[in-house]
């Protein structure tokens, strides 16, 4: 072997010697705790399962340990979360509108400012769907026929002051024009009313994606096209500047330290890079986004202003 090829089989070996050792020090020392808002088998669980997975395919002696603490739309462990213990494998997961609206309505024990987000990881993007059987064929269609008829076309969503409920009156402002909004208690009964045509339609990408048979997609607010759903437009090819969703992160107790938080953003931020975790959000219907805390002062304000707005419209403030 000549003096080049012994250099460059050394400098492969420090690499990969390198790189084994930035994977072992981004593992945590001991297994995370990581409490979900929601119960068990809703969308908000699956993310966590799915980070759970990648986790343990990149760090194989550490578990991911899942608390589930539902209640008040989330509310009730988002007004604990800063009790749990600020060791740095307390993880917390957290959603946008919902930590700034609830607020806002005053019916929940926290502010906004209460909560510390560390890493938001995907969004499920907002949609209008209809009926397959429908009348309306096009987001066109749509316009046109609520501004022919103002408050009669009705839309249903999951809750009020949710992340539907916000994109219901963000699709008024943005169109121009004024829909009734008919809030349900969950996906279930939204499916059964779509389906069965008591509603004109759902702000929904959950259905556009698990009902494609039956629904048709007729916008979504993405940058671009969902390949699952190749036939239904962007809002911004229709020429409304709409991107938007129902946020995913994780949040750590307030008093968690700066360099704790930084480590599990590095972490989440690694996880969400990995391309097994880009194949099952695929697959799930969610939008990765990487905002890791030293992005996350300009996207919380860039975010609380935004639905703030839409707040105003909700009547929660004047």
């Amino acid at each position: 072997m000549n003096i080049h090829s012994t250099i460059t089989a050394t400098l492969a070996g420090i690499s990969v010697l390198a790189s084994c050792t930035v994977a072992a020090q981004s593992c945590p020392e001991k297994n995370l705790m990581y409490w979900q808002a929601f119960p068990a088998g809703g969308e908000s669980d699956l993310a966590g399962r799915h980070q759970q997975l990648v986790l343990k395919k990149r760090c194989p002696n550490i578990e991911t340990i899942m608390q589930y603490k539902p209640g008040a739309g989330g509310g009730l462990l988002w007004s604990q979360m800063n009790s749990l213990p600020s060791d740095g494998y307390n993880i917390v997961g957290i959603n946008l509108p919902h930590i700034v609206l609830q607020p806002l309505e005053g019916q929940v024990q926290y502010k906004t400012e209460d909560i510390t987000p560390v890493y938001w990881f995907h969004y499920t993007p907002d949609a209008i769907v209809v009926p397959e059987q429908s009348p309306i064929r096009t987001f066109q269609d749509l316009v046109r026929l609520a501004k022919a008829e103002p408050g009669k076309l009705t839309f249903a969503g999951s809750g009020t002051n949710s992340a539907n409920h916000a994109a219901h009156e963000k699709l008024n402002i943005l169109a121009g024009i004024k829909t009734t909004y008919v809030p349900f208690k969950g996906t279930g009964d939204l499916v059964t009313a779509v389906i069965g045509g008591h509603v004109t339609g759902a702000i929904s990408f959950a259905m556009a994606m698990n009902s494609r048979t039956k629904v048709r997609a007729l916008a979504v607010a993405m940058e671009k096209r969902h390949p699952l759903l190749p036939d239904a437009p962007t809002f911004k090819e229709l020429g409304i500047d709409w991107i938007d969703g129902a946020y995913r992160g994780i949040g750590m107790p307030k008093a968690t330290s700066p360099e704790q938080r930084k480590r599990m953003s590095d972490l989440w931020s690694a996880l969400n890079n990995d391309p097994q975790m880009k194949e099952l959000a695929l697959k799930s219907g969610y939008e990765l986004v990487d905002v890791g805390v030293d992005k996350m002062e300009l996207f919380m304000k860039e975010r609380i202003r935004g639905y703030r707005e839409v707040a105003r419209l909700m009547g929660l403030i004047k």
